[in-house]
């Protein structure tokens, strides 16, 4: 058996063991102990904080980037307000260009587009993977205007049979809407009627130039002057849906709004009696992955914009937490429930993120050191006393196998075992504070020796 300790002379009688110098060493604390006992609560606190700061809690990006339609229509307009509002936050806002509704979706859908956010109409979603996705609100409803040339007023799809129709651009909102409307009415691509990929302001001068019968416009791929443009157009006018209620019935995302007589010109009475409209609700669509600071200060941005009154809504009615085809992102109902928080609420955007990312130090310290430090002195205690209970139990062995009466060679091998453990034992570094414990477990020793040393 190897003794800890250094290889020293045996002493040859009691009065040399007597006088044997103790050579332990004396300290205040032991710096070592201390390290082990509270070195792995500190270590466990950086990496929860670590963790907290790169995993649970990064810092917001200062730029988003916003599907936000072609280049005037209404989509993109709304884009640039938006822009305006987020630079008052320091944030900047980049719009990428879409075709329209199904093509932000798309955007949205694809990893390898780095789009953050977009807005897209009801309907669309039809087949496209959404598990991703989630949905900030509600924020206003989008007419689909049809305009027409004819005689008489037109008030159902089923009597467009036949014509020349402009249906809107591939990956555009309006274009899906008006498939599934005309395909409801039995007209689809390959019959009788031609349906065009026009919209905007090429199907806008079509209709003008008399190239197509009807144009279908919505917000996504038009302008609101262009629509303007049309209403005062002699011989164009603007179809009112008889059946409006009925669609809304067969297809939830659509609503039924009404546009009072008068309501464009009360000298000149435009229109001259109310018109029905179906209108899909266009919600502000994310990625599921979005900052919750930068999900706030775009439903902020949406109230602003969207939470007055116009002729198709009241005032307040949106941005709205309504659950349509996409799942609300907790963090936009926690905006709706509660607001924002307190940081955001009252310090500039990077003053608050900067308070809320120094909470996930503040948690960890709070929950992990404090409780820690208050184990740290017993675990400090039991280490320096379990290095003087393990000599114990090698004394204790030793005693033990003296009890069985050995022969004189196996006693002289025990007791020489017996000095080699108190030459450890006087080598010990030990806290002051546990000085008595030393000297009692050397008083042992000597005890063990005594007792059982030859006559």
């Amino acid at each position: 058996m190897k003794w800890p300790g250094k290889s020293a002379s045996q002493p040859k009688n009691l009065r040399d063991y007597a006088m044997l110098r103790p050579l332990a060493r004396f300290s205040g604390i032991s710096l070592r102990d201390l390290a082990v006992s509270i070195g792995p609560i500190l270590l466990l606190t950086a990496i929860v904080i670590g963790a907290a700061f790169w995993f649970i809690r990064p810092a917001p990006p200062d730029t988003i980037t916003i599907a936000g339609g072609p280049r005037g229509s209404t989509f993109r307009v709304t884009a640039e307000k938006y822009r305006t509002i987020l630079a008052r936050k320091g944030v900047k806002l980049q719009i990428l260009p879409s075709e329209g509704s199904l093509d932000s979706l798309r955007m949205l859908s694809n990893p390898a587009v780095r789009v953050d956010v977009g807005f897209v109409q009801g309907g669309v979603s039809k087949g496209m993977p959404l598990e991703r996705l989630v949905s900030l609100g509600s924020v206003f409803h989008e007419p689909l205007a049809l305009f027409y040339r004819a005689d008489v007023p037109v008030e159902r799809l089923s009597a467009l049979t036949g014509k020349r129709l402009a249906i809107g651009p591939e990956g555009s909102g309006t274009r899906v809407l008006a498939l599934i409307l005309l395909k409801t009415n039995g007209i689809e691509p390959g019959g009788t009627t031609t349906l065009l990929d026009l919209g905007g302001e090429a199907a806008a001068d079509a209709l003008i130039a008399k190239k197509v019968d009807a144009a279908f416009l919505m917000g996504d791929s038009a302008t609101p002057a262009m629509m303007r443009k049309l209403l005062w157009t002699p011989g164009i006018r603007m179809m009112s849906f008889s059946q409006a209620e009925a669609y809304t019935r067969r297809y939830p995302f659509l609503n039924r709004i009404t546009i009072p007589m008068g309501a464009f010109d009360f000298g000149k009475n435009v229109p001259p009696q109310d018109i029905q409209l179906i209108a899909p609700t266009v919600e502000l669509v994310a990625r599921e992955n979005l900052h919750p600071a930068l999900s706030d200060l775009l439903i902020e941005a949406a109230q602003e914009v969207h939470g007055g009154a116009t002729l198709i809504q009241h005032a307040g009615e949106f941005p709205s937490l309504q659950e349509h085809e996409y799942h609300i992102s907790d963090n936009a109902r926690r905006y709706y429930n509660s607001g924002k928080s307190f940081f955001y609420r009252t310090l500039p955007f990077w003053l608050a993120s900067l308070m809320d990312r120094l909470l996930v130090v503040v948690v960890p310290v709070i929950i992990l050191i404090i409780p820690g430090l208050k184990l740290a002195p017993a675990l400090y205690s039991w280490r320096i006393r379990s290095r003087i209970y393990r000599w114990y139990g090698i004394l204790i062995a030793l005693e033990r196998s003296m009890l069985a009466e050995p022969g004189p060679e196996e006693r002289q091998t025990l007791l020489k075992e017996l000095d080699k453990v108190e030459e450890g034992v006087n080598n010990m570094k030990v806290p002051l504070a546990y000085s008595d414990q030393y000297y009692v477990l050397r008083d042992h020793i000597m005890f063990v020796r005594d007792r059982y040393r030859e006559p």
